[in-house]
Formats: structure tokens, sequence, C-alpha cells
């Protein structure tokens, strides 16, 4: 019994895995063509790009320490997409992270570390949460789109920290619109000397672990992936769609709080002006790439650190610009949500067309059958009368 489980599980992974990864070749092999239509050799392009971030101790520790930024703003889309909802806002829950986690780690001067850390990362999952649950409750009481709501609130979070960066929580000693850097106490300890790799690493790994329990082995899980699945099934089996969904953006918020303080504190030091970057949708990429499971998002935040630590280095050696990553990412979201929209959407129209029309054909096929037959019993009984009337006559 055990065995077959196993086999089933399996099987259920090699499933779930094998368009991630035809999606992944296809994109290779689509930006190869476009890498040579730019006038640039792709193989030293792909050299360069995969090579030298694992051929060294410090392309290792780069690509790992990206990877870790990834699997927070990953597991916020995919926590988010679980129970029916779209998060577009991990930018913004990823900066509110970041500004509650440096206002920690910037005071309580004299604080152990065994109490300071956790405390800004506390403060960082908390203000994520609160500001995730936003678009929720947006969508609960008024019926806004949480795809246009999480957008907007990327931009408020990110000029309110323009806005405190320049005044309330500025640096007095710089000239720059920055904050002060963050206490040594308040800072997860770097890993690996002459990398940025940080204890966040075992952070990441337990929020992975958190995810696959929250969904697979309690009852929210079960019934966020019912509502995310079908709403209308879950509000017949009578679950509570909107308060599932607003703890479902609040969990996603906190995920992405959790990574921005971690990104605050420990790769910038302080908050700067646009710190967080594309890491918000660089982590769609990653969850939708991953499949939303919880060993396809480490998997793929692996792969993409290894890309994104490793387009500067592309660009030096092999001469080819470093957006191409990003060209790259865009190629593996269309794939992937384009083959959804054709299951979800075009192939049903066309499947229900084709159907119809099938149908249609047999029933116009049926049709005429039976009125052949009438026209034949028709003329049978019309000949049949002509023989009575010559009979009558004949008697």
């Amino acid at each position: 019994m055990n065995e077959i489980k196993k086999n089933n599980i399996l099987i259920k992974m090699l499933k779930a895995s094998y368009y991630p990864i035809l999606a992944l070749f296809i994109a290779l092999i689509l930006m190869a063509f476009v890498i040579e239509f730019m006038g640039y050799d792709s193989l030293n392009a792909y050299k360069a790009l995969f090579t030298s971030s694992i051929t060294s101790l410090h392309g290792w520790g780069e690509t790992l320490a990206m990877a870790i930024a990834l699997v927070f703003s990953a597991l916020s889309f995919s926590i988010a997409e679980r129970s029916g909802l779209i998060n577009l806002g991990a930018t913004g829950q990823l900066y509110m992270g970041g500004i509650a986690g440096i206002l920690v780690a910037t005071n309580f001067e004299g604080l152990p570390s065994v109490i300071h850390i956790p405390l800004v990362l506390i403060a960082g999952t908390l203000a994520g949460g609160v500001y995730g649950s936003i678009a929720s409750l947006l969508k609960n009481q008024f019926g806004a789109s949480e795809v246009v709501t999480t957008m907007m609130l990327n931009y408020i979070a990110m000029h309110f920290c323009t806005y405190l960066i320049s005044g309330p929580m500025k640096n007095p000693t710089s000239d720059l619109a920055q904050s002060k850097s963050a206490l040594s106490t308040a800072v997860l300890p770097i890993l690996l000397k002459g990398t940025r790799l940080h204890a966040g690493l075992f952070v990441a790994i337990a929020a992975i672990v958190f995810y696959y329990v929250l969904m697979y082995h309690t009852t929210f899980g079960y019934q966020a992936r019912v509502v995310g699945m079908s709403p209308t099934a879950g509000e017949y089996a009578g679950l509570k769609i909107k308060r599932n969904q607003l703890l479902a953006m609040a969990i996603a918020g906190g995920m992405a709080g959790l990574g921005g303080a971690i990104q605050a504190t420990v790769i910038d030091v302080r908050l700067a002006i646009d710190w967080v970057g594309n890491l918000g949708f660089d982590g769609l990429a990653t969850a939708y790439l991953g499949g939303h499971s919880p060993i396809g998002i480490g998997v793929s935040s692996l792969f993409f650190g290894l890309l994104l630590s490793s387009a500067n280095k592309m660009q030096m050696l092999a001469k080819v610009p470093s957006s191409v990553v990003y060209l790259f990412q865009g190629i593996i979201i269309i794939l992937i949500v384009g083959r959804r929209i054709f299951q979800l959407g075009l192939f049903q129209k066309w499947k229900m067309y084709y159907v119809n029309k099938k149908s249609a054909a047999t029933d116009l096929r049926e049709m005429t059958l039976e009125r052949e037959e009438l026209n034949k019993s028709d003329s049978l009984g019309a000949t049949m009368k002509k023989g009575d009337n010559k009979l009558w006559k004949i008697f």
C-alpha cells in the first residue's frame, strides 16, 4: 500500500514538473535565437551565464543569496494564488517589511542579537501581512480587483519609503536619501566569508516547509485550495471564502514582508531609493516556473538566483546585455500562463465548439435519415392507395 502511494506521489510530481521543464528548455532555445539575432554568440553567453556562478565559492554564495530573496516573494505569490487571488503586490509588501525591519534594526542599541534579530523579522512579517491584507479588504468590501489594488499599493509603498528616507528616517550624516545602517546586533550573520550568503538561508528553508505544512496539512490550506480551484464549490460547501482569502493575503504579505526585512538589513544594510528593484516580479516568474509547489519554488529560486547573479558577468564576458535575463523570465511566464489560458479558456471553447458541431452534424444526419424514411413510407402509402383504387374499380 505504501509503495502504491509513493508511486502515485512520484507520478503526480512528474506530471506537475514536466511542463515547467519543457517551458524552460523552450525559453532557452528562444532566447538563444534572440541573442543570435542581436549579433552575439549565444553559446558564449550561456557559458558565461551558467558557469560563472557555479565554478567558484563566491559564485555559489551570490547565487544562494539571491535565491533567498526570491523564495519569499515567490511564496507570497503562490499562497495567494492557491486561494484564488493574484498577488502582484509583493514589491510593496517587501518595501513595508523592509521599512519595519530597518526601523527596529536601527534602534534598541545594546539589545542582544538573540532578541534583536527575531524582533526585526517579526516586525517585517507583521508589516507585510497588514499591508497585504489591504487588497483583500478592498476586494471583500467594495469588489475591487486585487490585480489593480496590489499594483497600486506597490507605488504607494515605494513612494512612502522614499518620503521616509528623505525625511523622518534619513541618515543625518549622509547627503544621500537613505536611512541609517542597521545595528550589527540586528543583522543575520554571514555564513560564507567573502560573499553575501547569510543565515537567512535557514529562514527561507523554514518558510518553504511552513508553506508545505500550511497548504497540505492544515484545514486552512485545504479550504484555501478548494476556494482557489472553485469559489462556487467552496461557497456551496459552506466555506467562508472572504475570511479565507483575507487570511491568505495576510500570510502572503507576511512572507514578502519577512523577505523585505531580511533583504534590507542584511544585503542592503539600510533603506535607499529603489532598494527592492525587481524582486517582487522576479518572484512571480519563480513561482510560475516552480509550479507553486514547495520543492519547485526552491529549485526555481536557485535557478533564477543563478541567472540574476550571473547576468552582469555575462555582460562583461560575452558582451550580451544583462537585461536579456528579464526577457528569459518573460518568455517563461508567457509559456506557462499561456498554457493555462489555452487549457482553461481557448481549449475548452474549441472543445465545446467541436462537440457542438459534431452533435449538430449527427442530429442533421439523423434528421435526414428520418426524412428519407418518411418520404419512402409516404410514397409506399401513395402506391398502395392507387392499387386499392384500381382493385375497387375492378370489383
